[in-house]
């Protein structure tokens, strides 16, 4: 039934099962794996732990005690785990990249990156291991053989391409290219960067994006037509993907086109959103606490967890003198929000219609907050300041161990010290703002008239 997306009838018969036979162990693992695949973390641990209990000389129960681990980010206890299995199976191709996984999290590179190699090594044709290695490669930098290693992705089955073989960088000035968008919004707005690139070599220039986009992306020098998923397509000569442009353009950390901005809100709009908001002195921050939740999918949920926080943990920032907190918060997760004492926040997000408006808005705010979500990559692409939240186990494309980013020149990165632990972060971001407002606010009053 799992196999047939039927999970939860699939928790039924394990429970079932065991209910006949409460020794039979590998049923504890199925309902393990089948529990964490649906993201009930608390529930797999403990069908895990008793596998584990039951079969201590199996690699299976170490391996989703592992994993269950992992997903709830108690990483030592996962590299244990995933170590007991290798004891067991030391050549393990899944066991070994999972390791690795692990490892990437905690910020043991090297050391990951050894044991992706292994996993490459011992089943070079799974593009499951050269995907996990590049997003190692990448984190570290290693943007040559990273972009090469995320070309795997591509062979897997959710990233697979109906359009065909796509375009590898040949010479093919004065024909139309089709550069569409893969993944999610941050991740459109982040390498749209490279379609004026394109457009430079002599090509005519079709850029398809996520609706939401559609308006924003007609300020992007460079493509001759953007449309919207859905949109019909005209006619065009070759494709290419966003994500894959760094690996066909030979993208390194020095060489990353980090002008800003290259995206614009529309003049008009700006002016629109500007009366909409105080008119009074003070600094505009807006801020962002939560991604999307992707609740329909069990491991992308999982990531929304860590790289989230509250609209609470906000709250802290909310009596720093000479700022306005402006929210720019999904709808999603802003939908009736009750009131927080002493914590006045402007919300205008319920009118705003796509991420030309948001564009629009961010236009008329001093900085912005936020977690790793679509926002930050919006502001940093429109050249604002942005001070990003990044969670313990950062995303790759914020590399490690820096508080800035070759992406964006006016980003600031700060990083958990430990997992899901925002409050230091959002200390130090308290910090920070009250010296920031106050050096703002003392070149503004020696500022000469004019």
């Amino acid at each position: 039934m799992l196999r047939r997306g039927r999970p939860v009838e699939a928790i039924d018969a394990f429970l079932a099962c065991l209910q006949a036979r409460p020794d039979f162990a590998l049923a504890y693992v199925n309902l393990a794996e089948t529990l964490r695949s649906l993201g009930l973390l608390d529930q797999a641990l403990w069908a895990a732990q008793t596998a584990q209990q039951l079969l201590p000389d199996q690699p299976e129960a170490h391996i989703v005690l592992a994993s269950t681990l992992h997903d709830r980010s108690e990483y030592e206890a996962a590299e244990l785990e995933y170590r007991r299995a290798l004891d067991i199976v030391p050549h393990h191709p899944g066991v070994l990249s999972s390791l690795g996984n692990t490892l990437h999290a905690m910020g043991r590179l090297a050391e990951a990156l050894s044991l992706h190699d292994r996993a490459i090594a011992a089943a070079p044709e799974d593009p499951d291991f050269h995907y996990n290695r590049a997003a190692t490669r990448l984190a570290a930098g290693d943007y040559a053989r990273g972009w090469s290693d995320y070309e795997w992705r591509l062979l897997r089955e959710q990233a697979r391409c109906e359009l065909g073989p796509g375009w590898r960088g040949e010479d093919i000035a004065g024909t139309t290219i089709l550069l569409h968008a893969e993944q999610g919004l941050g991740d459109t707005l982040q390498f749209v960067r490279y379609a004026p690139l394109v457009a430079a070599r002599g090509m005519r220039v079709v850029l398809e994006v996520q609706p939401p986009l559609v308006t924003l992306m007609r300020s992007l020098p460079g493509p001759e037509k953007v449309i919207g998923f859905g949109d019909s397509r005209p006619p065009f000569d070759a494709h290419c993907s966003l994500l894959s442009l760094p690996h066909v353009l030979k993208t390194t950390l020095q060489t990353v086109p980090a002008h800003v901005p290259y995206l614009h809100a529309d003049p008009s709009a700006i002016q629109l959103w500007a009366g909409r908001l105080p008119e009074d002195a003070g600094l505009r921050v807006g801020i962002v606490w939560a991604g999307s939740s992707h609740r329909e999918d069990a491991g992308a949920h999982l990531i929304d967890q860590r790289r989230s926080t509250t609209r609470e943990a906000f709250a802290a920032l909310a009596d720093i003198p000479g700022i306005h907190l402006v929210s720019l918060q999904k709808p999603e997760r802003s939908e009736t929000p009750a009131p927080l004492a002493n914590f006045a926040l402007i919300d205008l997000m319920p009118g705003v219609a796509d991420f030309a408006d948001t564009a629009a808005l961010i236009a008329n705010l001093d900085l912005v907050i936020s977690v790793d979500t679509s926002v930050a990559h919006l502001a940093g692409a429109l050249g604002q300041r942005v001070w990003l939240l990044s969670r313990y186990d950062a995303c790759w494309r914020w590399l490690r161990d820096r508080s800035d980013s070759p992406w964006y020149p006016r980003l600031r990165i700060y990083r958990q010290p430990r997992p899901h632990d925002w409050s230091d972060v959002i200390a130090r971001v308290r910090h920070d703002l009250i010296v920031w407002t106050s050096e703002t606010n003392r070149r503004s009053s020696v500022a000469p008239a004019t």
